[in-house]
């Protein structure tokens, strides 16, 4: 059996701590404006760790459940 992978190369993207990470460092959300249609977001915590390629559509709704809480288990 064949794989695909469908790894998005990543080390173009200039990441920038989002506006809705706190101050103190401890909720910091990392994401990339400049990969056209794509917008990446990662921990800042964990540069080299994973990171989440939404469409640039995406990015709204994301923000919206990250912000209502929907994402959150209970």
């Amino acid at each position: 059996m064949r794989y695909r992978s469908n790894r998005i190369d990543l080390s173009f993207a200039t990441w920038r701590k989002s506006v809705y990470s706190n101050g103190e460092g401890v909720e910091c959300l990392e994401l990339s404006d400049n990969l056209p249609g794509l917008v990446p977001v990662r921990d800042s915590k964990d540069p080299h760790g994973p990171a989440l390629a939404f469409p640039a559509a995406g990015r709204s709704p994301f923000v919206a459940a990250v912000k209502g809480g929907s994402l959150y288990g209970s």
